[in-house]
């Protein structure tokens, strides 16, 4: 179960790491294209609090 809990904050931070080059893009091109990459960034998020949701799971 530690081996998951330490892949778990890696992929966290990792994911978080991901989300903001994700959203300088989205700020740096325009039109339909940047519009997508933000909704692509809202669902990266919702899975990310996911898994946060399940790391803390864990450590209860």
């Amino acid at each position: 179960m530690e081996k998951f809990k330490k892949l778990l904050e890696h992929w966290i931070e990792h994911n978080e790491e991901h989300i903001e080059t994700y959203k300088k893009w989205a700020n740096d091109i325009k039109g339909n294209a940047s519009e997508l990459l933000k909704e692509a960034v809202k669902k990266f998020e919702e899975g990310n609090e996911i898994l946060k949701r399940i790391y803390e799971k864990l450590n209860e």
